[in-house]
This record gives C-alpha cells, structure tokens and sequence, in this order.
C-alpha cells in the first residue's frame, strides 16, 4: 500500500476486526476485508496505471480487455461510511431471525425449500434445519437467500 501511495495512487483497504486461533490462543487482529485486494483510484485520464503491475507487493490488477475494471464510487463510499473511528468495518449485524422461527430459502439450489432457522454463523451465514428425504438435516446457507415462512 504505502508502495503506491508513493507513487502518487490513492489506495483503500477496508479492514475488520477478526478472530484467529494460533498455538491455542485466541486474540483479535485488523484483518483486511477482501484478502489480497485492495482498490485504487485511477482518474480516466490516467495512462499511467500500468506502473501498478511492477509496484512491490502487487500481483495483478482486476482487468477486462487489457484495462483495470472499475467498481462504483458508491460501493467504496458504503463501505467508508460503515468503519468506526478506528477504521474498521463492523460486521457484527444481528441476524434478523430468531432460533426457532420458520423460514423459506428463496434463492439458490434449496429454492422454495423450508425449514427452521437455528442459529447465524459467521456474520452473513444461517444454520437452518431442512426436512430432506424424511429426516432432519443442518444446512448452512447465505442469510440473503432466506425470508420468513
């Protein structure tokens, strides 16, 4: 990052606090948001953005027909907008299902399947119980793809 910033590229990398077990021990690290990404602003104009390519530290720029693919301005503002005043992104959004409540899959390859919400894992994931071929079975599925029943 700091290679860049030198050269003139303003850079963002959205950070968030993770847990990490290592030798028995739990401790708390920044960690980044998208491992091994990070944005850059490049103005239109700018010719020089393939000086990034041999930039210490970077592997690859996202590109489509041999230019770098841009993400929307409002993507990175949304993200901006959710740090705290350390920097960091918080991603502990309570799920909006309560244990036990039931709910419909309504996209994915379990579509129009329903089942009982058990618990959030992670921070965008849901165990659900799902009745499949007569028995019980945990699923873990993205809570986007779930609606109340």
């Amino acid at each position: 990052m700091w290679h860049l910033e030198r050269q003139g590229f303003p850079v963002y990398l959205p950070q968030y606090l993770k847990k990490r077990r290592h030798a028995r021990k739990t401790d708390v690290v920044r960690a980044p948001l998208f491992p091994g990404y990070l944005f850059i602003w490049l103005s239109k104009e700018l010719h020089r953005w393939k000086a990034i390519q041999s930039t210490v530290g970077i592997r690859n720029l996202v590109c489509q027909d041999g230019r770098p693919l841009g993400v929307p301005d409002s993507l990175v503002e949304e993200l901006r907008e959710r740090e705290d005043g350390r920097g960091l992104i918080d991603l502990s959004r309570q799920s909006p299902f309560q244990p036990g409540e039931r709910v419909q899959v309504v996209e994915g390859a379990l579509l129009d399947q329903s089942g009982v919400f058990e618990c959030a894992s992670g921070e965008e994931r849901a165990v659900i119980l799902l009745r499949i071929l007569g028995r019980d079975m945990r699923v873990t599925l993205p809570q986007a793809s779930l609606a109340r029943a």
